[in-house]
């Protein structure tokens, strides 16, 4: 059931205008996640809304940011790295006295999305404060109409462009912005892990490849991947989530050109990645389907939930408004993605 602590995102403001009412034409899967990126930034002025403080964040020790105690909420800040600027949200639980060392998750958002729309999207802040851990939202850097792409190497973007030769290595800010927060608060670098939404999760997946040491594990929603070359150094655990009537990033393939084999063989990719036995243990719920992968290196696991209905949507996830779902297609709360994620994540630290 859906939680009364997520928020749900009121309808649009006044003045905020849909993508699919401009009389533009573009693709189905960038109108609805600019659409999202839209509904949740105009979303910011109504009550249920997130307050982000814009402000500078303790100076990182370079070492450890243990030992002084910081304000919760969200804040937004920039850091630099290759001498591009770059937007990150971190999302601070109430509690913290910078004494004990949490979690870190990194949830990224997706193609043509924002920081501060995968807030609002996935509502992990809730989760966050409840379980007591660090929440950050990056943000991607290939502008795409009013939000933002991630540079994947070797794989075409939403628009069926490659990344630009200029754009910096998203991998090489991600684990620098792992570092960086790591030296303003305390954090725990034996449980950092990356999740992320369509783009973002297909972003998640490259990291549990090329940063397979400092991602203890990661959980792609509508966008589990399973990147070639994968250089992982160990096994990765990976828990992930899509929706059976995903129409933008089909659970069964066959769509865009960086979607182009199922989920379930994903999974099965990263099964064998992590040696796992050859054949999983399947279960159904009410509106879902488990498929586990065990007896994997490494005490690892792989698991994907099948959501039985549901769309290019976040499970569990605050209620969207129809101006989403008519794009996005439909939610479900058969599960939620927060809470078995963290579940998941709490069960799988770095060794």
């Amino acid at each position: 059931m859906r939680s009364s602590r997520r928020r749900t995102v009121p309808d649009m403001q006044p003045g905020c205008v849909s993508p699919r009412g401009s009389g533009r034409t573009i693709a189905a899967v960038g109108a609805a996640l600019l659409l999202a990126a839209a509904v949740a930034g105009c979303s910011s002025q109504g009550a249920g809304a997130s307050a982000v403080t814009v402000g500078t964040l303790p100076a990182a020790s370079g070492t450890s940011g243990c030992g002084h105690q910081e304000a919760s909420g969200s804040l937004r800040y920039t850091l630099t790295v290759s001498g591009h600027r770059r937007t990150v949200i971190v999302h601070i639980p109430p509690g913290y006295t910078g004494t004990r060392k949490l979690a870190l998750v990194l949830n990224l958002p997706g193609s043509a999305s924002t920081a501060s729309a995968e807030e609002q999207f996935s509502g992990m802040d809730a989760t966050a404060d409840a379980d007591h851990f660090i929440v950050a939202y990056p943000q991607a850097l290939i502008p795409d109409g009013t939000g933002y792409d991630w540079n994947i190497p070797g794989v075409p973007m939403v628009n069926g462009k490659y990344p630009p030769a200029s754009a910096p290595s998203d991998i090489a800010f991600l684990t620098t912005l792992v570092r960086d927060l790591a030296g303003r608060y305390c954090v725990s670098l034996s449980r950092v892990y990356a999740t992320g939404v369509s783009g973002g999760g297909r972003m998640a997946s490259q990291l549990a490849c090329d940063a397979s040491s400092v991602f203890a594990a990661i959980a792609p929603v509508a966008g589990l991947r399973y990147p070639s070359p994968c250089p992982a150094s160990r096994p990765v655990p990976v828990i992930a989530f899509h929706g059976t009537a995903d129409t933008i990033d089909p659970f069964n393939g066959f769509g865009f050109g960086y979607w182009t084999y199922s989920v379930p063989t994903a999974a099965r990719l990263w099964a064998g990645h992590d040696h796992c036995a050859a054949s999983p243990q399947t279960s159904a719920g009410r509106g879902y389907r488990l498929t586990r992968y065990s007896g994997c290196a490494g005490a690892t696991q792989v698991e994907l939930y099948a959501i039985t209905g549901e769309g290019h949507e976040w499970p569990g996830g605050p209620a969207m408004p129809k101006a989403i779902t008519s794009v996005l297609g439909p939610q479900s709360d058969a599960v939620s993605a927060n809470a078995l994620m963290w579940a998941f994540f709490r069960a799988h630290p770095l060794s």
